[in-house]
């Protein structure tokens, strides 16, 4: 999962590196003025933005990120006890048993940490895995130009840097992709997205960054997805892409090329998901959950995630993305308004430190959210219709519960943990406000634009 960070080498970073540390949200802006041209992907790259808000205070890195786990956890909270009596359950078909050998494998500390040219066996795990299952490599020529029953050429697509003085092209890395052709004449000229990157951070110090939560246990989920749909007797009506990026610690990098350089027309592309940190929990807190993003941009995404159903031992959460910004790799695609859905548990002690190893996964719990993913995937791919993009659907009452919960328990919980008289007047009026917006029985605009800012400040002032 990528976080902000110094610009890597080759990326526009004037500004970048001039901002403070300061608490979240962050997000970039990807403009439309994509990169096209093969030779000079840093023209792409300047058309970023990298925005940050600023709510009471500047604080420390490091305390930004324990706001946005505090802020995810208090909506998970408030989801789980609200959780109706009528959930769709949804039965698991990936084991742990079939996860845990792909996490061990990407994780180990011979992969060297995923980066750099430390990447290759990784890639070539992956792409032996597909394979193996006799999916087609998804780059070459693009797909729309080949004959009848005739493969792509590759399973990678290279991604170039910048053009250096002497003219050369250096190569930054390799997206590696394979597809599952669409079963219905009519549909199968659309396309369904199912990702996770597999980059991580490599070796620093002497010391090898595993990224098994981050994120091996997503490229697991892509790998038996994968096994799961290739083995299905009926096809998805829609054609599935695989694709399992690079450079995603990089800016996203991986996804943005991918975007900008895609192996047919970009508007095939009907429907994005990926997994980044599937196999851990938010704060190492004992929570049961999986955090969706994205759906509050298409109906119908909203309505597919209640007709799958959840798995039992696993509950869904789902979040406005707005709250959090660009956290991984739909950034690009939701820039160009594809439909969405980001998976994540969330980010956890051992978040981009050395520590984050195989050992600590919570296998049983990655596998659910890889049969939960799986199903989606084949709900959108077989519906009559494609999700729509839509304007933002966030004036529901779940967030304004979610903070008229926890400062109901601050202020309870005020005697044994006795808050600063500060802290006790901004909870107490966050208090009063939320429950105002929850009396009325409707949140509007500007309420939401008040709890957005409210909630961030919260987390800021008291967490």
């Amino acid at each position: 999962m990528d976080l902000t960070r110094p610009a890597p080498e080759g990326f526009v970073s004037s500004q970048w590196d001039s901002v403070p540390s300061i608490h979240f949200p962050f997000w970039y802006r990807d403009r439309r003025q994509h990169p096209t041209d093969a030779r000079s992907p840093d023209q792409g790259i300047a058309e970023t933005e990298v925005r940050l808000s600023v709510s009471l205070t500047f604080v420390s890195r490091h305390s930004g990120l324990l706001a946005f786990h505090a802020w995810v956890f208090l909506l998970g909270a408030v989801v789980r006890g609200e959780e109706s009596p009528n959930v769709v359950r949804l039965d698991p078909v990936i084991r742990a048993d079939q996860m845990r050998p792909h996490i061990e494998f990407l994780a180990s500390p011979q992969r060297s940490g995923r980066a750099g040219t430390a990447k290759a066996e990784s890639r070539r795990y992956i792409v032996n895995q597909w394979k193996s299952m006799g999916l087609q490599p998804l780059f070459g020529k693009p797909l729309s130009d080949l004959p009848e029953n005739e493969p792509a050429e590759t399973f990678e697509q290279a991604i170039p840097g910048p053009v250096a003085e002497d003219g050369s092209t250096p190569l930054l890395g390799h997206n590696i992709g394979a597809w599952l052709p669409g079963g219905d004449p009519q549909l199968a000229d659309e396309i369904v997205i199912l990702s996770a990157h597999y980059d991580h951070l490599g070796t620093r110090d002497d010391s090898v960054f595993a990224g098994a939560d981050d994120n091996a246990s997503g490229v697991a989920m892509l790998i038996e997805a994968a096994r799961q749909m290739s083995a299905d007797k009926v096809a998805p009506r829609r054609s599935v892409a695989l694709i399992a990026f690079d450079l995603e610690e990089r800016m996203l990098w991986g996804s943005r090329w991918f975007a900008a350089h895609p192996p047919w027309p970009i508007e095939r592309v009907k429907f994005f998901m990926t997994a980044d940190m599937i196999g851990r929990s938010l704060g190492d807190l004992p929570l049961p959950a999986v955090f969706v993003m994205g759906s509050e941009r298409a109906p119908q995404l909203r309505a597919a995630l209640d007709e799958v159903g959840t798995p039992a031992g696993l509950e869904v959460c789902r979040l406005g993305v707005d709250i959090v910004g660009t956290r991984s790799d739909y950034g690009p695609f939701r820039d160009r308004e594809i439909p969405f859905l980001f998976f994540s548990t969330g980010e956890h002690p051992d978040y981009h430190t050395p520590r984050d190893t195989a050992d600590k996964i919570n296998y049983d719990k990655a596998a659910l959210i890889a049969s939960l993913m799986l199903k989606v995937t084949r709900q959108i791919a077989d519906a009559e219709q494609p999700p729509v993009w839509s304007d933002p659907d966030n004036l529901r009452m779940e967030e304004p519960r979610v903070l008229h919960r926890i400062t109901t328990l601050l202020l309870e919980a005020d005697s044994q943990k006795p808050l600063t008289p500060t802290q006790r007047f901004f909870v107490t009026n966050v208090h009063n406000r939320s429950q105002k917006i929850m009396d009325a029985n409707k949140m509007t605009a500007d309420d939401r634009v008040w709890l957005v800012r409210m909630a961030q400040a919260l987390m800021v002032s008291v967490f």
